[in-house]
């Protein structure tokens, strides 16, 4: 029997995705993800922020580099990813990051506060239908 590694996360973007172009032409974009949970110590509200570091391949990365800025709240669909690499001293480094299949922008509301030329009224929370642009390539489950 095979396990599932499936991940679903919802939350605000910490950068812009970073765009890379590899040496055979696929793409590869990075970015950060906070998530918040709230729970109650003491009487007194609490708040833990963990960060997920977030990677997109092929035209899902151009889609990030396109459509995702920092502050922007998404859902995101992937799995879990733990690699290993040697860092400038030679000392060996571990990474756990979040390959996503998938993203969904779920709100404009971050692009009224960071847009100064916006005409709308800063006021006013705008939301827009999600938009779901799911990885098209084929993935690597046997059925």
């Amino acid at each position: 029997m095979s396990g599932v590694n499936k991940v679903i996360l919802v939350g605000h973007l910490g950068k812009d995705p970073e765009v890379r172009h590899l040496e055979g032409g696929a793409s590869v974009a990075n970015f950060t993800l906070a998530t918040t949970e709230s729970y109650i110590k003491d009487g007194t509200r609490m708040e833990q922020t963990e960060w997920h570091n977030i990677v997109v391949w092929r035209g899902l990365a151009e889609v990030a580099a396109k459509y995702l800025q920092k502050g922007k709240l998404i859902y995101v669909e992937g799995k879990i990813r733990t690699r290993s690499y040697d860092d400038k001293e030679g000392n060996k480094r571990y990474i756990t990051e979040i390959v996503a299949d998938n993203f969904t922008m779920l709100s404009r509301r971050t692009d009224e506060q960071h847009n100064a030329s916006s005409y709308q009224n800063p006021a006013k929370e705008v939301q827009e239908k999600p938009v779901d642009f799911s990885n098209d390539t084929d993935d690597d489950l046997p059925f």
